[in-house]
């Protein structure tokens, strides 16, 4: 049976970190909001799994894949579970070297969020601008940098291949990387100008991942989704600011 992935559609966003693991392995998988409510899909199908009384378990939000009668939740918690099924997880401890990547990924990825909804995400960004500003002023100048030299270290001290963050292989850990730097660029194009030049390691990993074949088919495809200002990443210019 295929995997079935639950996230809302008509945006990237947390979802798209596991879209990009099924589809460099191409696993068959059904994106669930994608489908027809006729067909027992749709978000209708999301909301009535969040809401019900009788599944095994109850996610809190999506992302989350059912696997049979299996319900995982957590994006980072969905690919530990996925990446030894899909060939993208070293076996032994490395495989927590991995997870532990993958959960630094998720935190900056909460903290790019958090940039244009640093109040409330119940309220518009028009609601909450100029803390916005002080909030993504903030991120770019301190902490996209901070997070970015610790990836970039990671990638030199790796002894078994400087474009995988750990191990000789790839992992969904360099597949979220790709993904994480992909959201940036869209969201900060003047702040991300000079990220070849600061982060060489990490801009040669983002350009491997991309030349995947699976990976390069997948975005040139319909199933890849625009970046938009609905999702994680969103681009508005008074956020944006020259820098790294």
């Amino acid at each position: 049976m295929p995997y079935e992935l639950y996230y809302w559609d008509g945006l990237q966003g947390r979802g798209e970190f596991v879209r990009l693991a099924l589809e460099q392995a191409q696993a068959p998988y059904v994106d669930i909001a994608r489908g027809g409510d006729d067909e027992g899909q749709g978000e209708s199908a999301i909301t009535a799994l969040m809401n019900s009384k009788t599944a095994p378990f109850i996610p809190f939000a999506p992302p989350f894949l059912k696997d049979g009668e299996l319900i995982v939740s957590q994006t980072a918690n969905i690919l530990l579970y996925l990446g030894p099924k899909l060939g993208l997880a070293p076996k032994g401890d490395q495989a927590y070297i991995v997870h532990s990547l993958q959960l630094t990924i998720a935190d900056m990825v909460t903290e790019a969020h958090d940039t244009h909804h640093p109040i409330a995400t119940g309220q518009y960004y028009e609601d909450q601008t100029a803390p916005a500003k002080a909030r993504a002023t903030d991120f770019l100048r301190h902490r996209l940098p901070k997070f970015m030299r610790y990836f970039e270290r990671v990638l030199a001290q790796n002894p078994d291949g400087e474009r995988h963050l750990a191990g000789d292989s790839l992992t969904y850990a360099d597949l979220s990387m790709f993904q994480l730097i992909e959201g940036l660029r869209y969201a900060f194009p003047r702040a991300t100008a000079r990220f070849a030049l600061n982060y060489p390691r990490l801009t040669a990993l983002r350009d491997a991942v991309a030349a995947l074949p699976n990976i390069a088919a997948y975005l040139a495809s319909e199933r890849r989704l625009p970046f938009n200002e609905s999702g994680i990443f969103r681009h508005y210019p008074e956020l944006d600011m020259t820098g790294h």
